[in-house]
């Protein structure tokens, strides 16, 4: 650890510790119909005290078992050594194809390693750097956004982050802003949230071949999501076939387009392509806006490391910079830090296609396995003071973080492809935000997590943005 590392650790050592508020968990496992009603809710409220402490937590629950694990050794095995035995849960397939398709998340088999063989170069280091010029623009344009409302009062920040990663998309994806399709999108994206994203008890219950009552519903909105991504493409083609001169940057789409099989040369065609669209913009807009929401309310909630955040990005030129995170290695921290505690996907399900056994456990085929990333990364036996915000966990130099107890983005084949952009994006917009306001909260101001689909805010409070002098 060079000097300045550790100056900066200790710091933050000196800063007061936060344990910022949360729910206590019931001391014992809800009742079966109080844990299903808790999906539809609130997730976190379905695991007892006992998840947080014992490494496989098992219940029965419709004459299946479930199994909550935080067994690094389990956790691995489900992910990685014997990952083509667990597939996605029937429910998480209702929930999730309408809106992405067949695209990577959804995906399994030969036609999921096609994709991801295809998608891979377009989410390099490399590739994500031609990004950044996109990014930091829309950074810049939120941020005028944002003076602009802040010297009228409290700013209601989440939906501001939103339309901010909602642009990023826009921009990354279709070089393009959000301006013309971005309220359509929000509406449409909030409509399957609220009315059919929640899981309902025949969606776990009942075979794929079988349609649950929320399956007409969703399929009437499938048949206005696609033809409303289809004009979203076809615009930004006007675009491109408008434009005279060389383009400033590739996009996206640029990169998504020119994506080849590696081993068969086969690109995407016209059905594939959008669903991979929807599933970067889905994907990638929601966790980002939800990670930065949460940023900034710790960072509101401890002024001291917030004012190092702010010292440590001033004067850096925040653009398409190599190495931009290396230089910023406490707002990163602060990014890591934020995943951990208020992790966006705070669930992964996984059903055993066959027998198998998870440590002293017997699996059944059609049992399921849980990995909690909230629970997980708040789990006593993984971490030291796992509920407060401590963001010299994550800077360089310290103690490495256990294997497989930290995953905000997945573990093994099916890891988040995006997860280098999403922390790219989220350390530029962090480091830019802080670095022009001062970020404060009425005393007393406590936001809990409400975990349904992501984890999000169960109310939106006002922020006071206080602009910092040049």
């Amino acid at each position: 650890m060079d000097s300045a590392q550790a100056r900066l650790r200790a710091a933050l050592l000196r800063a007061p510790r936060l344990v910022p508020p949360a729910r206590e968990p019931p001391d014992r496992d809800p009742p079966t119909l109080a844990y299903l009603a808790a999906l539809r809710t609130n997730g976190i409220g379905g695991w007892s005290r006992r998840a947080y402490t014992d490494s496989i937590v098992p219940r029965r629950i419709f004459g299946r078992n479930t199994f909550t694990l935080s067994d690094p050794d389990a956790i691995r095995h489900v992910l990685i050594d014997n990952e083509a035995n667990y597939a996605r849960t029937s429910a998480s397939v209702r929930i999730l194809r309408p809106v992405l398709g067949d695209g990577l998340l959804i995906s399994e088999g030969q036609m999921w390693r096609r994709q991801r063989r295809a998608l891979a170069p377009a989410f390099t280091p490399k590739a994500v750097e031609e990004l950044v010029p996109h990014i930091a623009a829309s950074v810049e344009a939120a941020l005028a956004d944002l003076a602009e409302a802040a010297a009228r009062g409290p700013v209601d920040l989440f939906p501001a982050l939103h339309g901010l990663a909602l642009e990023i998309a826009g921009r990354t994806m279709f070089s393009m802003g959000m301006a013309r399709h971005g309220p359509a999108l929000r509406d449409l994206v909030t409509e399957y949230g609220e009315r059919l994203a929640r899981p309902h008890l025949l969606d776990m219950l009942l075979p794929l071949s079988l349609p649950a009552p929320l399956d007409f519903a969703r399929a009437r909105f499938r048949r206005k999501w696609t033809p409303f991504l289809d004009g979203i493409i076809a615009a930004r083609a006007a675009e491109q076939a408008a434009e005279t001169g060389p383009r400033a940057s590739r996009d996206l789409l640029d990169l998504l387009a020119a994506a080849r099989d590696p081993e068969t040369g086969e690109g995407f065609s016209k059905a594939h392509l959008r669903d991979q669209v929807a599933t970067m913009i889905l994907a990638g807009h929601e966790t980002t806006a939800v990670a930065l929401l949460w940023a900034s309310y710790l960072l509101a909630l401890a002024p001291e490391i917030q004012e190092q955040v702010a010292a440590e990005a001033a004067g850096i030129e925040l653009s398409g910079d190599k190495a931009l995170e290396s230089r910023l290695p406490l707002t990163r921290a602060v990014i890591d830090e934020t995943l951990r505690l208020y992790p966006p996907a705070f669930v992964i399900v996984r059903a055993a296609r066959a027998a198998d056994k998870l440590g002293d456990h017997a699996v059944a085929k059609g049992d399921v396995a849980v990995i909690s990333p909230w629970v997980l990364h708040r789990h006593r036996r993984l971490w030291a003071d796992p509920d407060a915000f401590d963001p010299a966990r994550f800077l360089p130099g310290g103690p490495a973080v256990p294997r497989f107890a930290y995953l905000p983005f997945g573990a093994g084949p099916r890891v988040c492809i995006g997860a280098h952009f999403a922390l790219t994006e989220a350390t530029l917009a962090l480091a830019k935000l802080v670095t022009r306001f001062r970020i404060s909260l009425p005393e007393g101001t406590a936001i809990l997590p409400a975990a349904v689909v992501t984890t999000q805010p169960d109310h939106a409070p006002a922020f006071t943005l206080h602009q910092r002098r040049p």
